[in-house]
């Protein structure tokens, strides 16, 4: 059974996914989770308000804490999508890029996977390309990311 390193700080993958997705649910920068590069403790920032969430006096000191960057930033955006319209699909590259010429991209993208009967594909590729991301980096930022709370196995780097 692998052990978490010493000198990392462990976190849940759920944890790390769920700052993922506050991160990344609105404009770039719009939203912040920043995480505790000693507890991995995770504190929400938002241009829109607080939420009345108490945050450390030290919350904006970079050796401390670590913002967790927005999905575009590691590449799980559009860039993902012609990923696997390119390795999966080739045959749609063209109507999957017009898409992206158009307001909705995502809606009309999961609308004509649904049609096509590729949806569920596309949920279990975005889902490793995720996983394969957020592990990643979290290792490069000193965490490691754990299964659950209760399952105090890593994930692997590769998995």
């Amino acid at each position: 059974m692998a052990q978490v390193p010493s000198a990392a700080i462990a976190i849940t993958y759920d944890a790390l996914e769920s700052a993922l997705q506050w991160s990344s649910s609105g404009a770039p920068y719009e939203n912040k989770a920043l995480l505790c590069r000693k507890t991995a403790e995770i504190f929400l920032k938002s241009r829109n308000g607080d939420f009345g969430e108490e945050r450390p006096e030290d919350i904006d000191d970079g050796a401390r804490y670590v913002a967790m960057p927005h999905k575009n930033d590691l590449d799980l955006g559009r860039s993902l999508v012609m990923s696997f319209v390119e390795a999966e699909l080739p045959q749609y590259v063209e109507s999957v890029q017009s898409f992206f010429r158009q307001r909705d991209a995502y809606g009309k993208l999961k609308a004509f996977l649904e049609r096509e009967r590729h949806l569920e594909r596309w949920y279990e590729y975005e889902a490793n390309a995720t996983r394969a991301a957020l592990i990643t980096w979290a290792s490069e930022n000193g965490f490691v990311v754990l299964r659950s709370a209760s399952d105090a196995q890593p994930f692997a780097q590769a998995e």
